[in-house]
């Protein structure tokens, strides 16, 4: 290929990433929307714990933050796979991108434990409304979580087997936007349910 080719399919490979990392925007924004009518359920409901224990008295602060710091740091761990497959630097990114999946499965084991001691004792998404709002926005949340561990591990199957091809870099830009999103929307869950629910008291 000579030079003006190779500029124009880098060119077009670039219009290509582009539009799909601007379509894969607007499908962030529809769940934008869809975690918005979570949380405003929730906080319509979260004071209606009929007779039953408030957040203040369920909600385990330490352990929500020890959740949130391994998401932010699978976060951190996501955008330095992303900085290393940029570079063509495939072991790098596979070896990045294999921590960030560790992070994810760690930060969904403990979220599943935390339900389980829920409905143990006694406090499942039947109990109240309050809490049938809490584990619908936050299981929500966990099943994004889950898509991601998948569509990461399918990633990185395909990486190692045919590198860092533009149809790759592109697929991977896709998943870590997914991946940072998730992290920004737990956050707020953190901030607005369990940092304002642990000093709630109905």
């Amino acid at each position: 290929m000579d030079g003006i080719s190779i500029a124009s399919h880098a060119k077009h490979n670039k219009e290509v990433l582009d539009k799909t990392v601007f379509g894969f925007w607007m499908y962030l924004m529809s769940d934008c929307v869809l975690f918005a009518t979570l949380f405003g359920t929730y906080a319509v409901l979260h004071n209606s714990t009929a007779g039953g224990p408030p957040g203040g008295e369920l909600f385990n602060l330490p352990h929500a933050l020890v959740e949130t710091m391994i998401l932010l740091t699978s976060s951190f761990t996501c955008g330095l796979a992303m900085l290393a497959a940029h570079r063509n630097q495939r072991t790098t990114s596979m070896i990045w991108f294999v921590i960030t999946f560790l992070l994810g499965a760690a930060f969904l084991f403990l979220e599943i434990k935390e339900f389980r001691e829920l409905v143990e004792g006694g406090n499942s998404w039947q109990r109240s409304a309050f809490l049938s709002s809490y584990f619908t926005l936050v299981s929500t949340h966990g099943i994004h979580i889950t898509v991601g561990l998948l569509w990461m591990a399918v990633m990185m199957a395909q990486t190692w087997i045919r590198g860092l091809q533009s149809s790759t870099i592109k697929r991977l830009t896709c998943l870590s936007l997914f991946w940072h999103f998730l992290d920004i929307v737990w956050i707020f869950i953190f901030t607005f349910v369990y940092l304002m629910g642990a000093t709630s008291n109905g």
